[in-house]
């Protein structure tokens, strides 16, 4: 039995993840329509990460994590390979050797003790406390290790009332 909702994927074809790096113009719209061929044609994005690279050029980077078959992710590189705005599209999965990670941010909420104690599993999860102020403090770190922390700060419920 097939479970996976790419119609065209047979018991042989896996699905794998892919990062694309797309080259695109630095200039309104051009995410959307990146993005609109994705969502146009039922591909799902697991990360999406856009940033300007080259200022002098109007150049940006969009990196895409998606999923598919491979004929699906050959499908998506074409695609995106024929829209206007992009100059060039790289499979970072089968370019060589590559560094992932992911990041994660978090907004903490506390005074006083609880204060310190977020500091204190900030620490412990190796977070870096990026923003602070009277309330909250936001930290980043690898996302595994954010969710951990979180669970442990949890605060327990209150007395029940009936």
């Amino acid at each position: 039995m097939n479970t996976t909702h790419y119609p065209a994927a047979t018991v042989a074809e896996r699905i794998e993840t892919h990062t694309l790096s797309v080259l695109v113009d630095n200039e309104p719209g051009v995410l959307a329509r990146v993005i609109g061929l994705f969502s146009g044609r039922g591909y799902n994005i697991d990360s999406l990460t856009v940033s300007e690279t080259e200022h002098e050029k109007h150049l940006s980077r969009i990196t895409i994590v998606t999923r598919g078959t491979p004929m699906v992710i050959e499908q998506i590189k074409n695609q995106l390979d024929r829209l206007v705005p992009v100059h060039r599209v790289v499979d970072m999965t089968v370019a060589g050797p590559r560094i992932e990670r992911e990041l994660a941010m978090v907004k903490v909420r506390g005074k006083g003790e609880q204060r310190m104690e977020a500091l204190r599993l900030a620490d412990a999860f190796r977070a870096r406390v990026i923003d602070v102020s009277l309330r909250c403090r936001a930290c980043r770190g690898v996302p595994l290790n954010l969710e951990a922390g979180r669970q442990r700060h949890r605060p327990s419920p209150g007395p029940s009332r009936g």
